[in-house]
């Protein structure tokens, strides 16, 4: 399994904060990049289009006077997220962006684009596709993606259906690129499993809402750290594709979380609430089923510490 030097040399952490819809902006990219792991965040959460200019300069500043100050403790590099959707009409001139600011790595999401790899390419940046079966892998390398983030059951926003093994197993028997692995990844034990089920790296967003850098309402924060895996539902119902939402947002938007009828999927515009009233990710709250181990509200460099002291801790355990 061999990974590019942008993801093997530069990360303390064997971990990718994953963009979250809404919640991730440059605050909580910089603060995961200076922690030692990849900071992502999609192109749709700078609105409107020009803002996004802006925060890819603001990164790449930041970031720039943080590895002058800190040359033997360099920045990890950071991603973009496009949706790549026939609902995002912004998509042509966000690649365009990227291509303008060298982005190190963009993240492709909801379809496989040879138009936004090549365009990534073009500059030497690095594309990750995220899938959630093994058919949908064949097709993202075919299309010339450089790697894989298997979005396995329990993952936050659009999971997949399967188990982190069975979607593990099914691309390694094939595919020896880099390979990321989503779902239920809250603890450094659970980064270190990753990588023993055969993953390069792991990719996770839940864990990061309750920190101070992320957007997310104080009521959206504590609601995670009060919930735990059965507070954790699948539905289809706010976008038109399955995704894992928290309960208690649910019922609060006045829904009923274990009566939620199915959406038909030509409904899906990313955003926009699907076919309910309730907006996704406005009001009914995108979670992961991994919270259980999330119980405070801390920076995102203590959280990284925490984990990068668990890693360390179930590695050694692991090898003594």
């Amino acid at each position: 399994m061999s990974l590019p030097p942008i993801l093997k040399d530069r990360l303390r952490l064997p971990l990718i904060g994953s963009p979250m819809f809404i919640l991730s902006g440059p605050e909580l990219v910089i603060a995961q990049c200076k922690a030692g792991i990849v900071g992502a965040f999609p192109s749709l959460n700078a609105r409107p289009i020009e803002q996004l200019d802006d925060w890819l300069v603001q990164i790449k500043e930041e970031l720039a006077a943080y590895d002058a100050a800190n040359p033997d403790a360099p920045s990890a590099p950071f991603a973009v997220n496009q949706i790549v959707h026939r609902s995002n009409a912004r998509l042509e001139e966000d690649v365009a962006l990227c291509v303008k600011h060298q982005v190190p790595i963009v993240i492709t999401s909801l379809g496989a684009r040879p138009e936004v790899f090549e365009a990534a390419h073009s500059y030497g940046g690095i594309c990750l596709h995220d899938i959630i079966n093994n058919r949908f892998a064949h097709k993202a390398i075919e299309k010339g993606a450089d790697g894989l983030i298997a979005v396995a059951a329990g993952a936050g926003g659009h999971a997949g259906p399967y188990s982190p093994f069975a979607l593990i197993q099914e691309i390694r028997d094939w595919f020896d690129g880099p390979l990321l692995l989503s779902g239920s990844i809250s603890t450094g034990d659970a980064i270190l499993a990753a990588l023993a089920m055969g993953a390069d790296l792991a990719y996770a967003g839940s864990l990061f809402i309750a920190t101070k850098e992320a957007r997310a309402q104080q009521e959206y924060k504590q609601m995670v750290v009060d919930s735990s895996a059965a507070d954790i539902v699948n539905s289809s119902l706010f976008t038109g594709i399955h995704g894992n939402y928290l309960a208690p947002s649910i019922r609060a938007a006045g829904l009923d979380p274990d009566n939620l009828p199915e959406a038909d999927p030509s409904s899906m515009n990313f955003g926009s609430g699907g076919s309910s009233d309730a907006k996704a990710w406005r009001d009914i709250w995108g979670c992961g089923q991994g919270i259980g181990a999330i119980h405070d509200l801390p920076s995102t460099a203590e959280l990284v510490a925490r984990l990068s002291e668990q890693f360390a801790t179930a590695k050694a355990r692991i090898c003594a």
